[in-house]
C-alpha cells in the first residue's frame, strides 16, 4: 500500500512538473515568434526600401563569411528599385526553421521594366544569441522572373 501511495506522489509530482514547464516552453516560443516577426518586418523594410547593406546585417554570420558582398553585388542594388514585397507561403521546417517564399517585384532603372521575382528565405533561432537569422542570403535579382 505505501508503494501505491508514494508512486501516485511521484506521479503527481511528475504531473505538477510538467504543469510549470510547460507555460514556461510556451512563453519561450510565443518570445521567438515575437523575435522572428520583429526580425523578418524590418529584413522587409530593407529591402523594400533599396537598403541593402542593413538587410545585410540580417543574413546568418555563417553565410557573410562564405558568401561576402562584393563591389559588384553593391553596384547591382543601386541599378535596381524594389517597388512591392509580399510574402507567399510560410512553413515550420523540422528544425524550428521557418521558410518563407516572398514575391518581390523590382524595376531596373536602366530599362524601366518591372519584373517579378521569388525569393525562398529560410530562417533560423540561434539560441546562443537569441536571435532569428536569414540563412539564405539576400534575394537573388539576377533571376529570371517567375
Amino acid at each position: 500500500m505505501t508503494f501505491s501511495i508514494q508512486k501516485s506522489f511521484f506521479t503527481f509530482l511528475a504531473i505538477l512538473g510538467l504543469l510549470f514547464v510547460m507555460p514556461a516552453e510556451a512563453a519561450g516560443k510565443r518570445s521567438q515568434n515575437k523575435q522572428l516577426i520583429v526580425a523578418q518586418s524590418k529584413y522587409f523594410s530593407a529591402i523594400r526600401w533599396n537598403e541593402f547593406e542593413l538587410a545585410w546585417t540580417y543574413v546568418d554570420p555563417a553565410y557573410r563569411t562564405e558568401h561576402p558582398l562584393t563591389d559588384l553585388d553593391k553596384e547591382r542594388f543601386k541599378q535596381i528599385q524594389v517597388t512591392g514585397y509580399e510574402e507567399k507561403l510560410r512553413d515550420v521546417l523540422a528544425d524550428g526553421g521557418v521558410e518563407v517564399t516572398v514575391e518581390i517585384r523590382l524595376i531596373n532603372k536602366n530599362t524601366q521594366v518591372e519584373r517579378v521575382i521569388r525569393d525562398t528565405q529560410i530562417w533560423r533561432w540561434d539560441a546562443a544569441a537569441k536571435r532569428w537569422w536569414l540563412s539564405t542570403g539576400l534575394p537573388d535579382f539576377s533571376a529570371r522572373p517567375y
